[in-house]
């Protein structure tokens, strides 16, 4: 038997993926039976080369989702103030410095002006954005700052080798453990493009496992950069690897835990590369994420990030969520929005909306 690629043909929005499985059945047996099962299929990953993804499917999903209308007026509002919620707001330079980490926190604090939020009835509902990410040689000033400012943001730190994933693994490991050290709470690694190119799907398990150990009680997200992973059905195996890699290493451990999951999240790219998020890798990797959640009961996360600048994409980014996993996902436990630039546009946007006027520059200083 194979944990995915046995399961029968469905029609599920256009025949992106494969439908329904046996799978749910399993679960209502006796949890020992179904982690069992589950676990032998945790170290057997030959069915991950029979996966199928339907891409022009794919494809005519996402054109559908961007002729979508857009909100207006106070539901545009009230899209925007969810959006900032889930922003890890980020800051990812060569020239980084403690004092513009130190802005980035407080900007993290208080996303929106005071006045505007007031304006909306919304000052008193501790809009602050999901987190403040940044390199691990970053983590302490991030920390001091948010903790000067006296506020509970947690610090996510790149690690493992980003952006490229080109370093050997037990630097990749040390790197995440000097940062959780520092003080991040969250790890934002990135896999070695090289597995998935060639199929290493054992060894991209692996890596993966050892940097989920690595992170002890820190979130983990996951890079799959999908913009340099080949096609659409790599990103959908990536996808299911990164979620499947755990730190049991055997069944009784399994048993105990009770908790398989390997990456919190997974995140789409590292802004760096040529190609970040696009709604059909958005697409794609979310109905990976439903179909572990079906076959697994466990919820993973879901984080695009790169090249999402305008107010307009953070919401047809939400709205994608909405449609594809629920109203469950739109908290900032289960999705994130990567981005350094959006918040500037989505303040603006508010500010029109309070206001009835464009901002200038000096009306969003700290923008």
């Amino acid at each position: 038997m194979l944990f995915l690629a046995q399961r029968r043909k469905q029609t599920v929005g256009g025949q992106l993926l494969l439908g329904q499985s046996c799978f749910e059945m399993l679960v209502k047996l006796q949890p020992r039976a179904f982690f069992s099962f589950l676990f032998r299929h945790l170290k057997e990953l030959g069915w991950i080369s029979k996966v199928y993804v339907n891409p022009p499917a794919v494809v005519r999903h996402a054109e559908q989702i961007q002729k979508w209308r857009t909100v207006k007026g106070n539901w545009q509002a009230a899209w925007l103030l969810k959006a900032v919620t889930c922003i890890d707001l980020t800051t990812l330079s060569g020239d980084d410095t403690p004092s513009n980490v130190h802005r980035l926190c407080f900007k993290a604090k208080h996303p929106i002006r005071e006045d505007l939020l007031k304006a909306m009835d919304m000052h008193d509902k501790g809009i602050t954005v999901a987190a403040v990410c940044v390199y691990p040689a970053r983590v302490t000033d991030a920390v001091n700052a948010l903790k000067a400012a006296g506020c509970d943001i947690p610090v996510a730190s790149v690690a493992a080798g980003f952006p490229s994933g080109q370093t050997p693994l037990e630097t990749k490991l040390a790197e995440i453990k000097l940062a959780v050290q520092y003080g991040a709470r969250e790890i934002d690694i990135v896999i070695s493009r090289s597995l998935v190119l060639s199929g290493q799907w054992e060894g991209l398990y692996e890596e993966i496992r050892q940097c989920r150990e690595a992170c002890g009680e820190a979130h983990m997200k996951t890079i799959l950069a999908t913009g340099e992973l080949g096609s659409l059905a790599n990103v959908y195996k990536a996808s299911m690897i990164a979620m499947m890699a755990v730190i049991c290493t055997t069944f009784g451990e399994l048993c105990k835990s009770q908790n398989f999951v390997g990456s919190d999240f997974i995140k789409t790219s590292t802004g760096k590369e040529v190609e970040n998020a696009t709604l059909p890798v958005g697409v794609v990797m979310m109905r990976a994420i439903k179909e572990f959640y079906w076959q697994t009961g466990f919820k993973v996360g879901f984080k695009p990030a790169g090249g999402i600048r305008t107010a307009k994409e953070a919401i047809t980014w939400l709205m994608l969520v909405k449609e594809e996993l629920g109203v469950e996902w739109l908290k900032p436990e289960l999705f994130r929005l990567g981005a350094s630039s959006l918040l500037e546009d989505i303040e603006k946007q508010i500010f029109h909306h309070v206001t009835g006027s464009y901002a200038l520059p000096h009306d969003l200083a700290m923008a």
